[in-house]
């Protein structure tokens, strides 16, 4: 076939990456060729909602105006000159999102698993050089069930057997604790000197859309603060409005108004975004924090080749003004209420469910089975063939994520449709 040609057929598309790619997801059998908003279309021409958003890389809604002209207009004057040189995109960047998060300084990357490696390097760094541990003897706590990407270093404090099995050695200096428990992390806080950072979701969003207790997050810096310990924020996927607030770690402040200060109830000392930093256009991820944390960053000691480059740089000032303009933390937050509130209405009355929960448009049903059955797996191919989206994760658990840019009418006929496929099946 010519690289030109359009593709028609899903079985097709199909064929090709089975035969030409390498076999490291399972999606789920559709293939599509457009988006826009809220909507996806197949290559034979179906439309669908989108409930995943591209695990929240597209809460600006798919192919946003906005977000592509920047991507394109900048695309037409230079796109990529390395960090060899400066450009004169990146510095207005790092300004308006320094300013936007509240924070000094920002290293840019290009994924989400990049920034967390990012993250880990610079919380090690200080705390050989600011904190005074010993050199190669710093640990940094993380959480069991955590999902923070797929390099070697992450997947060795990985709880999950698929991404671990068969890719080590692993890298030492972590030690896991369970998530949601404040004491769990003081005591490894309080017996072990060389602990340099805590690395936590605020939701974690792999693990079933597991939302931690009240004051979990804001107990937990505090404890970084008493011990001199870097509290380190993975809002890569819980960032930039997805959970009605822009971050997750803004606690019950008012981010989602755009007129707020922003001042988030529980600040990160190390930041982590990704995903939806890019509004799912462009590979855009980023660390930020303060002088005293990033100033140990020096010429030499981290980089990338695109990280930073022109295209990103606007793309993610672009993707940033969106949220604030189209109000779409607040949005979140209501038709996130309006989800569960009707979700739960149908799940008292079926035993197929067992629960809903989530926070802003970041939410989850759990089905009454086991992680090793293939219900949700069945429920999300029958929801495709209603004309909707979602995927499974964990087993029995079935994540929904729609774009930020839904409307309240959008939403009901939405949960119309995932009511309607469950009614198909029985427990």
């Amino acid at each position: 076939m010519s690289i030109l040609e359009n593709i028609t057929s899903s079985k097709y598309a199909i064929a090709l990456e089975d035969k030409h790619g390498a076999h490291n997801y399972h999606p789920l059998p559709v293939v599509l060729s457009r988006g826009e908003g809220v909507y996806v279309w197949d290559v034979e021409g179906k439309k669908y909602y989108d409930f995943l958003s591209a695990y929240s890389a597209v809460n600006q809604g798919h192919c946003h105006p906005k977000i592509v002209n920047a991507m394109t207009d900048q695309a037409k004057t230079l796109t990529l000159t390395s960090r060899a040189f400066y450009n004169d995109m990146l510095g207005k960047y790092e300004k308006y999102a320094t300013e936007t998060f509240h924070f000094d300084k920002l290293l840019p990357m290009n994924t989400g698993a990049e920034a967390v490696e990012t993250a880990l390097k610079i919380c090690r760094k200080w705390a050989y050089e600011e904190k005074g541990i010993a050199e190669n003897n710093a640990e940094i706590i993380v959480c069991e069930n955590n999902f923070h990407g797929r390099t070697t270093t992450i997947i060795s404090f990985s709880n999950d057997p698929v991404a671990r099995k068969n890719f080590g050695p692993y890298t030492d200096g972590f030690i896991k604790i369970e998530y949601d428990n404040l004491e769990a992390l003081e005591e490894v806080l309080k017996s072990n000197d060389n602990i340099a950072g805590f690395l936590v979701e605020p939701i974690q969003g792999e693990a079933g859309v597991y939302v931690p207790s009240e004051g979990y997050l804001s107990g937990a810096k505090a404890l970084c603060e008493k011990y001199n310990v870097l509290f380190i924020a993975d809002e890569v996927q819980t960032g930039i409005a997805r959970t009605g607030r822009l971050l997750a770690t803004c606690g019950n402040c008012s981010c989602s108004d755009k007129h707020c200060s922003g001042t988030p109830e529980i600040k990160p000392d190390i930041l982590i975004l990704g995903k939806a930093l890019s509004g799912g256009a462009y590979p855009v991820s980023a660390v930020l924090a303060n002088d005293n944390i990033m100033g140990v960053i020096r010429p030499g000691n981290h980089g990338s080749t695109f990280g930073g480059n022109p295209i990103a740089a606007a793309v993610g000032m672009a993707a940033l003004e969106v949220v604030k303009n189209e109000e779409l933390a607040n949005n979140a937050v209501e038709l996130g209420e309006l989800f569960r509130s009707e979700l739960n209405k149908f799940i008292s009355t079926t035993n197929l469910v067992n629960s809903v929960r989530g926070k802003g448009l970041l939410n989850a049903i759990l089905i009454n089975d086991s992680e090793e059955s293939s219900t949700a797996w069945d429920i999300c191919m029958a929801l495709k063939e209603n004309g909707l989206l979602a995927k499974p994760t964990h087993g029995n658990i079935i994540r929904f994520a729609p774009p930020l840019v839904m409307t309240k009418e959008q939403l009901l006929d939405c949960v119309a449709i995932i009511i309607k496929t469950l009614k198909e099946f029985k427990n």
